[in-house]
């Protein structure tokens, strides 16, 4: 007898649709077809416990079972159940009517309950966009599956559930959530405020105007200074993420397995902080089974990195590519996968090997060579991407002790906002593909130099200020457009329609590391 059950296939974000195709005939082997990696071979061992467990028997006859189409590697365990229902279906043991109308997935334990499954929401999506009436998942991926309207979503607890369901004995009512409501009610709650930030005044403005241009930034400074603490709170003050962008967020976060029980979709910007000591591949994404690396999972949030001169150069080299096209495409030779990484780089560093140097209440311990070769460990492309250099010192204890709670994120996410909106208003007659990441211009920070020609074109006197300021601080030519993306930024925060010159001067400013001597003086 043949029956046909489905479920699906990620690789990367793309979800393919697999029929599973179960035959009896006369014999005793188990055939498994269709490019099955070693976990979905070893899911006959699981089938064939989960039915003992659960009062059931595995059939002694031949069973061949494909996985169509046998050209897409199949990986994972989650084929243990639309496998073990087709041959339980061929065996007698479950109504075969209605299994053209479902897809199913998820993992067998020797029990026969279900264990949960990355990539329950695109798996979800694609079930609506194939048309099917509904989608049968673990109980624990039930939240986010469900976040897919016009497409019944059952979360199911073990096997048994799943044969009774089929046979008509357990009539089991679908999973319906409120999602928007979901979604807007908690935007706008974090755990950390800017207001927790007493000083540095300087620093959270050049965090503004990064904030409203969605620029890059670096923090140079001391120990002990705030840096960590002030890059933390950055998600308190960017714009709201659209639902677009939340399920587009969602989606990569279900991919990597990183989604909580409780979550259905990310309602905040994500915040990525990895360690120091991150490898290329858990940075850009990849592996033996390819998943998505911290870059991606940063997608349209921030990622943090922490004592950047740290980190391996080879690791740091890697980022010069995401930073500009805005997605990351990895190629290895079994597979071919592309991820979105569309997000704000923010990074800190101390000004030397010891930490201290320019700082007035600690005496530094580096010769200038060290200083020297410390700094160069930062190439100049790299830099080259990064908008906003901004020094950082450490608040005296007299001072900390006496000022007052700092401006609360909210009141600085209103700003940043209206400045969003601005952008979006002054991007929205350019046509779809115009980015470099072929989509739409969100942010003055994605502007190509033509739109810089367009949209932020100085005038005499700020072309003279430019001049003067390249030719003293010896600034390098790739500044010069970088300058007229904060500057534009910074007009936006003002309101104003023209950029002047006191905007170029602050945008100048940001640009530290850029001078011919940075590498000499440190700071």
């Amino acid at each position: 007898m043949l029956v046909k059950t489905y479920c699906a296939a990620v690789n990367g974000l793309e979800v393919t649709t697999v029929t599973v195709e179960i035959n009896m005939t006369r014999g005793v082997q188990f055939h498994l077809t269709g490019l099955a990696d070693t976990s979905v071979r070893e899911s006959y061992d699981r089938i064939k416990a989960a039915l003992i467990n659960n009062g059931f028997k595995m059939p002694t006859m031949d069973i061949t079972a494909n996985l169509s189409p046998a050209d897409i590697k199949k990986e994972g365990s989650g084929y243990d159940l639309p496998l073990a229902i087709g041959i339980m279906a061929a065996n007698g043991k479950v109504e075969s009517s209605m299994l053209d109308r479902y897809m199913l997935v998820g993992e067998l334990g020797l029990d026969g309950n279900l264990m949960p499954i990355r990539g329950a929401l695109p798996i979800a999506i694609r079930a609506r966009k194939e048309q099917f009436k509904g989608l049968i998942v673990p109980k624990q991926n039930i939240r986010e599956a469900a976040v897919v309207n016009n497409l019944d979503v059952y979360g199911m607890e073990n096997l048994m559930e799943v044969v009774n369901f089929f046979n008509g004995n357990s009539p089991i009512q679908p999973t319906h959530i409120d999602t928007r409501k979901e979604f807007y009610e908690q935007q706008n709650h974090f755990e950390l405020d800017f207001s927790d930030v007493r000083g540095q005044e300087s620093v959270k403005r050049a965090l503004e105007v990064a904030a409203a241009g969605g620029h890059n930034l670096i923090m140079i400074g001391p120990p002990g200074s705030g840096k960590s603490m002030l890059a933390k709170r950055l998600p308190s003050i960017l714009p709201p993420l659209s639902l677009a962008e939340s399920l587009e967020t969602t989606q990569i976060h279900s991919v990597a397995g990183k989604l909580s029980r409780d979550t259905s979709l990310i309602s905040q910007r994500p915040f990525r902080s990895p360690h120091h000591t991150i490898s290329q591949v858990a940075l850009v994404g990849g592996g033996q089974n390819p998943q998505p690396g911290e870059i991606s999972l940063a997608h349209n949030g921030v990622l943090f990195l922490d004592e950047l001169p740290e980190l391996s150069r080879s690791v740091l080299e890697v980022l010069r590519q995401p930073l500009e096209d805005r997605k990351i495409s990895i190629s290895r030779a079994k597979y071919n996968v592309e991820y979105p990484c569309s997000f704000m780089f923010v990074a800190s560093m101390n000004p030397c090997p010891c930490g201290y140097y320019g700082d007035h209440s600690h005496n530094c311990t580096c010769t200038p060579g060290q200083i020297s070769r410390y700094l160069s460990k930062i190439s100049g492309p790299l830099l080259d991407r990064i908008d906003i250099h901004c020094e950082i010192q450490a608040v005296p204890f007299a001072e900390l002790s006496q000022m007052q709670p700092g401006e609360p994120s909210a009141a600085i996410r209103e700003r940043v906002i209206r400045a969003r909106n601005i952008q979006t208003e002054r991007f929205s007659h350019l046509p779809l593909g115009g980015g470099r990441e072929g989509g739409r211009i969100h942010c003055n920070a994605q502007m190509t130099e033509k739109m810089l020609q367009e949209f932020a074109e100085p005038d005499a006197q700020c072309l003279d200020m430019l001049r003067m300021a390249m030719e003293r601080l010896k600034l390098s030519a790739r500044a010069y457009s970088r300058i007229l993306k904060v500057a534009r930024t910074i007009a936006d925060l003002d309101g104003s329609e023209a950029i002047q010159s006191q905007h170029i001067a602050e945008a100048i400013g940001y640009r530290n590391l850029d001078r011919g001597d940075w590498a000499e003086r440190g700071l």
